[in-house]
């Protein structure tokens, strides 16, 4: 088979790379993914870099960076790019995202499997733009699944993935991966609460999230 043409890396190109690699190494060390499972895109301008299909992170090194263009044609690398391109593409296309991260995360897919979307159980729900949705199930890679994820983000940085895992965007990849974690942890803890014998978990209000959301624009240092 003829290996696809592709050009020369640029430095902003092969830094972003280094960030990639860095971050998918996280999900990993912090128990989203397991083996190969999951997957980490960055754009760059119009190039979009993404993890290469079924090569473990830790084996990763800056010969082995993969992108395409927004039109799904490979323009770096010559790895095959993850086989959830068609997601992470779809996302690019239809938002303001810089960066997407995709996992398996256990308590987020746990919860995937049980409701159409997560209770509002912890107000840090508003960082990710309201209350969860679930995306329906549809086989990965397909085109099918990145429509359904599309509607599940409609005003959304994130969604959980029905039978599958979870998918967040930033503006940068450290803040895709912390919405990432903390989709994560609100899942735990709506678990972990809802497991309790005889208790129902107490939920937020609507206006109550509404409270937070507003709340958030001015948290942290100013810039």
């Amino acid at each position: 088979m003829t290996e696809p043409r592709t050009r020369q890396v640029r430095e902003d190109e092969a830094h972003a790379w280094e960030a990639l690699v860095a971050t998918a190494r996280r999900t990993v060390a912090d128990g989203l993914v397991v083996g190969t499972s999951g997957n980490v895109s960055v754009r760059v301008g119009d190039t979009v870099l993404v993890t290469p299909s079924g090569v473990p992170y830790d084996r990763l090194t800056p010969d082995d960076v993969t992108g395409v263009g927004l039109d799904g044609r490979q323009v770096l690398g010559t790895a095959a790019p993850t086989s959830e391109l068609p997601m992470h593409l779809a996302v690019y296309r239809s938002t303001g995202a810089r960066a997407v991260v995709h996992t398996h995360a256990v308590h987020a897919t746990a919860v995937s499997t049980l409701v159409a979307e997560l209770p509002l159980i912890h107000y840090m729900a508003a960082a990710l733009g309201g209350p969860v949705r679930v995306a329906p199930y549809a086989t990965y890679g397909t085109d099918e699944l990145a429509e359904n994820v599309l509607r599940a983000l409609d005003d959304r940085s994130g969604c959980l993935l029905q039978n599958h895992g979870t998918l967040t965007h930033g503006a940068t990849l450290d803040q895709a991966y912390d919405r990432t974690a903390q989709l994560e942890w609100m899942c735990r803890l709506w678990l972990t609460a809802s497991s309790v014998p005889g208790r129902t978990p107490s939920l937020l209000t609507p206006a109550q999230l509404t409270e937070t959301t507003a709340r958030l624009t001015t948290y942290g240092q100013p810039a």
